[in-house]
């Protein structure tokens, strides 16, 4: 059997950047991957399009008991560097949508997954795919990695090992817990984990008005205590979605409440009063279909006035319109879980690992990298910008 430098566990973004850096460098790794295909997460990002990075990366843009852990990582490892990256080797350029995410200019994740595939190649970095690691023991020369493949149990020695086997997201995509179980395992302290960047539900007696407005978007302003994002919020037949409510859902908690600015880019009581000062013909609802749909505005007629003519609103009904569309209030019951979630927020506390090679502190030789550390991007390229620094990272210890 050949020798490597390590062995990476997981093809994912961290662990397709750390074997081709590795190969750069002139090591030589193992890749092991669970799935058929390497990039399976990468290949189902932004629609298929793959969102590679954001041009507004900063530690502000994480969630993490200690962001500025990303300090060091980013330092080594910029967004200039990821352009450069894909340009340099794969000819990929990008190109910007909107708040700074970008993407191929081809619209295709699969030309991303095309650069390392082709990378590991020329690197001679080998790649085990439907091969499945079920432990990790620690020897005096490294480490027993010990993995199945065709219903067969096998190990292998190497010096290093690289855990880059992602959160619990998206079971059907080879998720798993392994990352976890294995920091656990060697006695690694662990931020409590929940589902980030995923949906929200509803229950009880708004329900159906939910239910009924499924499809309808709004752009609005979600904000709570901690936070507040301006895009899209999605009506579906179990709650909410869209853009702005998957980033609210990183820094929401189950019993929270938080609100919905339904019209943040003007002011509903300058318009009512505009109104008024043109004879206030116009009903509430007419008012408000200039800027929401039918279906929208109908369906705002069980909280509001909206049959009133603006001239016969009083104080008390102006002031009720304006509060609900301004402030309208959201109590989830929960999310949608683990399979609908982007990614997974908490993992492996930051604590742990050196913030320059992410190394463990306690366990020599063993890497954490990517979504299983306690580092959770917002929606937006985010996620893969630290991905891909992790990896150059842990790559250059090795």
């Amino acid at each position: 059997m050949k020798e490597y430098d390590a062995v990476i566990i997981g093809a994912g973004a961290c662990g397709l950047m750390c074997s081709v850096q590795a190969g750069l460098l002139g090591k030589r790794t193992l890749l092991i991957e669970g799935n058929d295909k390497p990039g399976a997460k990468i290949l189902i990002s932004g629609g298929g399009r793959c969102n590679y990075t954001n041009l507004n990366t900063s530690v502000e843009n994480f969630v993490s008991e200690n962001p500025k852990f990303l300090n060091a990582v980013f330092s080594s490892w910029s967004v200039d560097d990821t352009i450069n990256f894909f340009e340099q080797f794969g000819d990929i350029k990008g190109q910007e949508k909107t708040l700074g995410q970008l993407f191929p200019t081809t619209n295709k994740a699969k030309d991303i997954v095309a650069l390392f595939t082709k990378l590991m190649f020329d690197t001679k970095q080998d790649i085990w795919l439907n091969t499945l690691v079920t432990n990790i023991e620690k020897k005096d020369t490294g480490f027993e990695v010990t993995y199945t493949s065709d219903g067969r149990s096998s190990t292998i020695q190497t010096p290093k090992v690289v855990v880059a086997t992602g959160g619990l997201p998206v079971s059907k995509l080879g998720a798993s817990d392994f990352a976890l179980k294995t920091a656990r395992k060697f006695g690694l302290d662990i931020v409590s984990t929940a589902p980030a960047l995923v949906p929200l539900t509803i229950t009880g007696k708004d329900a159906d008005w939910y239910a009924s407005l499924a499809g309808n978007s709004v752009y609005s302003k979600v904000s709570n205590q901690r936070i507040s994002f301006e895009e899209n919020i999605l009506f579906t037949h179990w709650g909410l979605s869209g853009p702005a409510i998957l980033q609210i859902s990183s820094y929401w908690k189950p019993g929270e409440e938080f609100s919905i600015d339904l019209l943040p880019k003007f002011k509903l009581e300058t318009l009512i009063k505009d109104e008024r000062n043109q004879g206030g013909k116009r009903t509430v609802g007419q008012l408000l279909n200039d800027y929401f749909t039918k279906k929208f505005v109908d369906a705002l007629g069980k909280f509001l006035p909206i049959q009133l003519k603006i001239a016969s609103l009083s104080k008390s009904d102006a002031k009720l319109i304006v509060d609900f569309v301004h402030n309208f209030k959201v109590k989830p019951a929960g999310d949608k879980g683990y399979d609908k979630a982007e990614v997974m927020r908490g993992g492996i506390s930051t604590e742990e690992l050196n913030p320059r090679t992410l190394e463990s502190k306690q366990i020599n030789g063993l890497y954490f990298g990517g979504e299983a550390v306690d580092i959770t991007g917002w929606l937006g390229g985010y996620n893969f910008q630290w991905a891909w620094a992790a990896g150059y990272a842990i790559a250059q210890d090795l």
